[in-house]
């Protein structure tokens, strides 16, 4: 973006580092690339107009100071002074309209896309698929819980880490298509000049030209709930080839555990092994909420320990696992979780803290659930 020649003398006087951590980021796209030209250009009007106004007030005060024997000049309703501070800033907002109107016209252009990713906005996870491509994941933090509580020292990137991040081309044009399956969330990534909300319902466009390979960070920028501040972004982009290498392999991965979820439908598993894999799942998924102890939040999470829910109605147990409970935050994880590990955190659930219920639930039973049986 081009900056107006008169204010190269002000852009020159400005400190060699301007990108500073006060300041926004040239990121990684054209796109916010022109945004932090625009935000430079219009920051230096501001200035200028801010030199000029506050210079004229303190000469003013200076030179025309009551002990130099200066007198206020008597005159009212001057109609060439209203119509200069009228024209005056409709010029400047005319000038400064102009770049943004291009930018924000660039901003919304989405067409002619080489790959389209569809982004999933879900309390406190986003959900990533590529069209076209059968392929799509979950993407969850990957902060440590004890570094989250505090018992261990925090990581380099804390809150800022993930378990799957959103792999992207660096040679493509990639169109995001962003909404929510629950609350308003909003998918933010610095790097590339994206803040889009993910309101339920409806579906939010925006793209991106990654120009360098690379880690690029983001963050749910909507008040979402109590978790709000655990819903991270990360994405890594690769070079086409590598991109292409990667798809490929995930493409085998996710047929593979189809393949195995099948397998699993079979299994029967010892009450040890359920009890080992559903504390993993449950620890993993569903403590942030319920909490470690199975004693929930009261008025907000309800307890699992002595629930009459799992003590008494193992049916509804299920169903409220697989589906979720429509009007809280209770999400449905029929497809967040393998009928192994559905099955596993169940049976955790109806022994532990106490509950002892003696209840296996296995992978079929899962299936049964599914299907209404």
């Amino acid at each position: 973006m081009k900056l107006n020649p008169l204010l190269l003398p002000l852009l020159i006087a400005l400190p060699t580092q301007a990108q500073t951590r006060l300041n926004m980021t040239t990121g990684v796209t054209d796109i916010s690339q022109k945004v932090y030209g625009l935000h430079m250009t219009i920051f230096l009007i501001c200035v200028a107009i801010g030199v000029i106004v506050f210079g004229i007030m303190l000469w003013a005060i200076i030179h025309h100071r009551k002990d130099k024997g200066a007198q206020a000049a008597q005159f009212h309703e001057s109609t060439k002074v209203e119509i200069l501070w009228t024209l005056i800033p409709f010029v400047i907002l005319i000038i400064m309209a102009i770049p943004a109107t291009r930018t924000l016209i660039a901003m919304e252009d989405a067409s002619q896309s080489d790959l389209t990713v569809q982004v999933t906005g879900s309390q406190w996870k986003w959900h990533y698929s590529y069209f076209e491509q059968d392929v799509g994941f979950y993407s969850l933090i990957g902060t440590l819980p004890e570094q989250i509580q505090g018992q261990v020292a925090k990581g380099e990137n804390y809150l800022l880490e993930v378990d799957w991040p959103l792999v992207l081309p660096t040679d493509r044009k990639i169109r995001f298509l962003i909404t929510s399956d629950d609350v308003i969330h909003s998918w933010w990534v610095p790097a590339f000049a994206i803040k889009k909300d993910a309101v339920p319902g409806f579906i939010n466009e925006a793209w991106t030209r990654i120009n360098e390979p690379g880690i690029y960070r983001g963050q749910c920028a909507e008040l979402c709930g109590k978790n709000h501040g655990f819903m991270p972004i990360v994405v890594e982009a690769k070079s086409g080839a590598e991109f292409d290498t990667w798809l490929a392999d995930a493409k085998a991965k996710q047929l593979q555990a189809k393949a195995d979820e099948q397998a699993q439908l079979a299994t029967q598993m010892t009450m040890d092994e359920l009890m080992t894999t559903g504390e993993q799942v449950y620890q993993r998924i569903c403590a942030a909420c319920h909490q470690a102890n199975g004693e929930g939040l009261p008025g907000a999470f309800p307890p699992l320990k002595g629930s009459q829910l799992i003590l008494k109605d193992k049916a509804a147990h299920l169903h409220i696992v697989l589906f979720g409970k429509a009007g809280t935050a209770m999400q449905s994880f029929d497809k967040q979780l393998s009928a192994k590990e559905l099955a596993a955190v169940i049976t955790y659930e109806r022994n532990a803290w106490g509950n002892d219920t003696k209840d296996l639930v296995q992978p079929s039973d899962i299936e049964q659930a599914r299907n209404g049986q």
